[in-house]
Parts: C-alpha cells; sequence; structure tokens
C-alpha cells in the first residue's frame, strides 16, 4: 500500500460515524422496556426512583458520581419524594469538600449539596447519562421514535446493564467483558448487577433486572426531573391551542357569514 492509499484510508476511518464503526462488533441491541414516564401522558413512578436511588447508593456511587444532581431536589414530589428528614440523611451519606476549612478537608453533604463527583475510577459522571445515550431512531432518521417513546437513553442503560454475555478478553493489559449492547461488544465496566446484591427497603425482589430497570429510571430522572412538569405544561398549551382554533374558526364564520348570504342571494 503506497503512503497515500494508507493517508486516504486513514482518513476514511476517521470520518466514520462511531456506530459504524461499532459494526463491526456486532449491532448494539437495545431492549424495550415500558417505563412508566414514557408518553405524552406519563409520570415517574415514585417508588421505583426511591429503589433506584438505593442502587445508585449502593452500587454505582462506588464509581461514579452525579455532580449535576442536588440532593434537596430528592425531595421533589414529581422525583423521589422523600422528606425533609429522609433528605438530610441521604445527603449524609456522602461527603463533599469543605470550602472553610483546609483545602482538601471534607464535611458531610447537605440538601443544598451536590452528588460528590467520583473520578477514583475514571467512570463517566452519571448526571446526564440517559439524555446522552440514544436507544431508539426513528425510520430514515425521522426521530418518529423518539417523538412517541423518548431518546431511549434508560433503556440504553438497562440494556447495557443486562447485556453482559459473560465472555472475557484481555485487550492491553486491560480485562474486557463481552456486552452486546456497548459499542463493539466489549467493555471494560465488570458486569456491576446480581441476583440480590442488594436487599430493597421495600421488600421488592432484587433481581439484576429489576435493579437495572429501577435505576435506569432513576438516571432519567436525574437526567430530566421536570419531565412531568414538562408534559403537563405541553398537554395545557395544546388544549389552549386547540380552543383557540375553534374560536377563530366560529368567529371566522360569523364575520364571513353575512358576506355569504349576500353572494347566495
Amino acid at each position: 500500500m503506497t503512503k497515500l492509499s494508507r493517508i486516504l484510508a486513514a482518513a476514511v476511518v476517521a470520518a466514520l460515524p462511531a456506530s459504524a464503526m461499532a459494526a463491526g462488533g456486532g449491532e448494539s441491541h437495545i431492549e424495550d422496556v415500558a417505563f412508566s414516564f414514557e408518553g405524552p401522558m406519563g409520570a415517574y413512578d415514585q417508588a421505583q426512583l426511591q429503589r433506584g436511588l438505593q442502587v445508585f447508593n449502593e452500587v454505582c456511587a462506588a464509581c461514579h458520581g452525579m455532580k449535576f444532581v442536588s440532593f434537596r431536589s430528592l425531595g421533589e414530589e414529581s422525583g423521589p419524594g422523600y422528606d425533609e428528614e429522609q433528605v438530610k440523611a441521604l445527603a449524609a451519606l456522602y461527603e463533599v469538600a469543605d470550602e472553610e476549612g483546609e483545602p482538601g478537608d471534607l464535611r458531610p453533604a447537605e440538601p443544598t449539596d451536590k452528588f460528590p463527583e467520583n473520578t477514583s475510577m475514571n467512570a463517566p459522571d452519571l448526571s446526564l447519562m440517559a439524555k446522552a445515550r440514544a436507544g431508539f431512531h426513528g425510520p430514515a432518521g425521522l426521530g418518529i421514535n423518539q417523538l412517541l417513546n423518548g431518546t431511549g437513553g434508560p433503556e440504553y442503560i438497562y440494556s447495557l446493564l443486562t447485556g453482559y454475555t459473560g465472555e472475557e478478553k484481555t485487550q492491553a493489559g486491560t480485562i474486557l467483558y463481552g456486552n452486546h449492547t456497548f459499542p463493539g461488544g466489549w467493555i471494560s465496566m465488570t458486569p456491576p448487577l446480581s441476583d440480590d446484591l442488594i436487599e430493597y427497603a421495600d421488600g421488592t425482589p432484587a433481581t439484576a433486572e429489576q435493579m437495572a430497570e429501577d435505576v435506569s429510571a432513576f438516571l432519567m430522572w436525574a437526567a430530566e426531573p421536570k419531565m412531568h412538569d414538562r408534559k403537563a405544561a405541553g398537554i395545557r398549551n395544546f388544549l389552549y391551542i386547540a380552543l383557540l382554533a375553534v374560536l377563530l374558526y366560529l368567529t371566522n364564520k360569523k364575520l364571513w357569514a353575512s358576506v355569504k348570504k349576500k353572494k347566495a342571494a
């Protein structure tokens, strides 16, 4: 291969989108999960969000942070819905930088603080993960599925957490795990969930699939905590526009009724 050919080949590879390059390891498989918040009338399941937070606290927080989510938002009625004392207790599970102390000093978090950033494992922050990952694409790029079902971010997270194949390989000194959802088919994150890994406070059986669904729903709320308010506003605006259209139609008929009668005569 000539030098020019190698340069052209490298340029073509660089221009390929990540999804096309990942196709070499097989197309990503995304499960369609029937979340309660889907559709124009959907809303978050408060009990599910609370279970999802428990999964995050006991499993995900060891490697991942949520630096854009405040503890006090856990008390929102359209979210997990914890009371004031519960929010304080949940915040106290974490430590944040003490700005009034010496550099490096930590203090227990308060409701006004945000979840701390976790960089210990170089793992991505999960605050916006459910909005950053797209699982559904409409035909011919029209985005019809996104319009009806959303971007599919939580479905992507669920599929990733439950998509481990059990295969392993070592590459450049790093152990990779087979996953039919992750682009390329291999991921460096060890399988984080297994049956009965935690004990749910509400007694729900903690299967791997249940935990994956719960934490995916919680991360969707973390990425879009005002979804319920946005949907409610959208419905109100739609009804307002529909009423306005009817009134304009009736007004138009009344204004032109006399003219039409003269023409008919």
